[in-house]
């Protein structure tokens, strides 16, 4: 198992600690993460994003998608048949999934549609202004001195 020390990251900056966790996260969880159910996340736009994930078998009501905590769950859990079948050769498998996708701060899910056994998740990443850059416009010295004069000839 690869093992990283996050230690001068820690030293050397601040508020990057979601980052390290993220980190530590990814590499304890690389080996045990299923590749069940195959997915896709593509860039739709410059801040939005779709994750597709394949279902095959599965229906609407099977199927759940939650956000926790900048955490996306998507699970599945097929309804035991009511029949009893007899399968010659089973390929498509409909086993409970349950994946975890981090979601970064901002990004909000939009939507979810299921569609020829796929999963369309739709994300949107949303700055608010205050964090947005901004443009802040440079005035001269002396401007800013003459107001100060006329302050204090008032007083």
């Amino acid at each position: 198992m690869r093992s990283f020390d996050f230690t001068p990251l820690h030293r050397a900056s601040i508020g990057f600690d979601q980052i390290a966790d993220l980190m530590d996260r990814v590499l304890a969880n690389d080996v045990a993460q299923s590749s069940y159910p195959p997915y896709n996340i593509e860039k739709t736009a410059p801040d939005a994003y779709r994750i597709s994930i394949a279902v095959a078998g599965f229906s609407e009501q099977d199927l759940s998608v939650e956000v926790k905590e900048n955490s996306l769950v998507v699970a599945g859990k097929k309804a035991a048949d009511d029949k009893e079948r007899t399968y010659l050769h089973r390929g498509i498998a409909t086993r409970a999934f349950e994946r975890r996708f981090t979601l970064a701060d901002h990004v909000r899910v939009t939507g979810a549609t299921h569609e020829n056994g796929m999963l369309h998740i739709d994300l949107v990443r949303e700055v608010p202004e205050a964090l947005k850059p901004r443009r802040i416009e440079i005035t001269s010295a002396k401007a800013i001195e003459k107001d100060v004069v006329d302050a204090k000839s008032v007083n």
